[in-house]
């Protein structure tokens, strides 16, 4: 299989089928999408305050820098890949391009998988907060899933109308809780530090890197960058695709990782270092990590913060659901056009967006929440807790398996003489990656907060994926043999 290109028109049976909206989606477009997946302000509030209390305290900022090293490595093949594929499919086709149609198809099973559990997890976090909020304030108190249910019909409005509206929506949602995150830092910096003053030796130097549970710091940093590889995604739908997803990759993982960096080194700052471990931990066991990233930053802004805080974290989550529709939904699409899922989800609409894959992607959301649901299980404690470690397992896996591809596809094709792109920095993440893997493994009962058995089951999952992936392609491929 050597370099492809999406066509602009395919020819099926039963019918014509457009491709995907080209043109649609410049380097910022993008980004949003990308920032939308990694949901900035939960990242901060969900995950720093469990690695600043039981990862390594104080060194947590250093755990951002040293996951978002490894991404980038890793995001220096995936960009050469993707300067000879482009296709909704992403990993996918990089994968199927590099190993084989077989490694392809297991590659896009557990793409499915993740980002599908991913959406379902934030839709459980998502619906607890926004009852929480309208209770709070209107005195309508009604379940959870009322709302999540309600949001399910919005998104899949959005995405039918086309990945422009998406775009739109995303960036006031992305950039309201972005700013003011940002403008914490900013001012924490400036204004040099919390009490201990700047304490940057405290966060970023080898030894605090290494202090304490550097393992656990790390896996969670690495859960915080989910998402960035969307840039692929949309590269069938972005304008000169081979300058705009490279631009927006590189772009999408400086900007988050030194955004989650910065963030998360000024919450320890206000603390003080030596502080900011017991106070994450207290907070913990209260039930309320976000009360330690609100009150510094209510601290320096005002109470108002402790209003719109609230509120920012509930459309942050929104963001991050239709972005993981989007990406989902366009994963159907391409294993549809290819043949590996049935003709009817590569239907388009007017705006040229897969919305029957959409409706797809809708009802497989319903099918994992509903039986949270139905059995009634706390959405935060079991629906979020559970499929976002799970997501997290499962992305780490294909991107080592796209990092392998990487490196047999341009040992093979020989389109890019550049061996530090196509070879060192492939390899290193894959051996970063492998290490991230094995760290998520050893902690995933800490990662998804249940028991050891319930992690046991959920692990096993992915492999399952994996397998379902690769026996579907092989099933297709008899059956074409078969036919006369």
């Amino acid at each position: 299989m050597g370099s492809q290109t999406a066509p602009p028109q395919q020819t099926v049976r039963g019918g014509t089928t457009a491709a995907l909206k080209p043109n649609a989606l410049g380097v910022l477009g993008i980004m949003f999408f990308v920032l939308s997946a990694q949901a900035p302000l939960t990242g901060i509030a969900g995950a720093a305050p469990i690695s600043i209390a039981i990862g390594n305290g104080a060194g947590t900022p250093a755990a951002y820098v040293l996951a978002g090293a490894m991404i980038l490595l890793f995001s220096v093949g995936f960009v050469a890949m993707g300067r000879h594929v482009v296709d909704a499919g992403a990993f996918y086709t990089y994968i199927g391009t590099g190993l084989g149609r077989t490694a392809g198809a297991a590659g896009a099973a557990v793409a499915l998988f993740a980002y599908c559990v991913i959406q379902a997890a934030m839709y459980g976090l998502y619906g607890a907060i926004v009852a929480g909020l309208v209770a709070d304030h209107t005195g309508l108190d009604l379940p959870w899933w009322v709302w999540t249910l309600a949001t399910m019909a919005v998104v899949q409005a959005l995405g039918a109308a086309g990945v422009e509206m998406g775009a739109k929506v995303l960036a006031v949602f992305v950039a309201a809780e972005f700013s003011i995150l940002l403008l914490f830092g900013l001012v924490t910096l400036f204004q040099g530090g919390g009490p201990q003053g700047l304490g940057l030796a405290d966060s970023f130097s080898p030894s605090a890197a290494l202090q304490g549970a550097p393992g656990v710091a790390v896996m969670f940093a690495v859960a915080s960058l989910f998402g960035f590889e969307a840039t692929a995604i949309y590269g069938e739908e972005a304008r000169e695709p081979k300058k705009t997803v490279p631009r927006a990759t590189y772009l999408s993982v400086l900007v988050v990782t030194g955004f989650f960096a910065l963030t998360s080194w000024a919450l320890v700052s206000a603390y003080g270092a030596d502080k900011a471990p017991a106070a994450a931990g207290e907070a913990l066991s209260g039930g309320d990590s976000a009360g330690f990233v609100f009150a510094p930053i209510a601290t320096q802004f005002g109470g108002w913060v402790n209003d719109v805080l609230p509120v920012l974290l509930a459309t942050s989550l929104f963001a991050g659901i239709l972005t993981f529709h989007n990406s989902a939904n366009r994963y159907l699409f391409s294993l549809s056009r290819d043949g590996l899922l049935p003709q009817p989800l590569r239907r388009l609409n007017a705006r040229r967006a897969p919305w029957a894959a959409g409706c797809a992607q809708t009802g497989i959301a319903l099918l994992l929440v509903v039986p949270f649901v139905i059995a009634g299980k706390d959405p935060v404690l079991t629906l979020f807790s559970w499929f976002s470690g799970l997501a997290v397992l499962a992305m780490m896996l294909l991107y080592l398996l796209t990092s392998v591809s990487v490196i047999v596809f341009f040992r093979r094709e020989r389109l890019d003489p550049r061996r530090f792109n196509t070879l060192v920095a492939p390899a290193l993440a894959a051996l970063g990656l492998a290490g991230a893997i094995w760290l998520i493994l050893a902690n995933f009962t800490t990662l998804i907060g249940g028991e050891a058995s319930t992690a046991a089951w959920l692990e096993a999952t992915v492999p399952a994926v994996l397998v379902v992936g690769a026996a579907t392609e092989w099933f297709r491929r008899r059956r074409g043999r078969a036919q006369p």
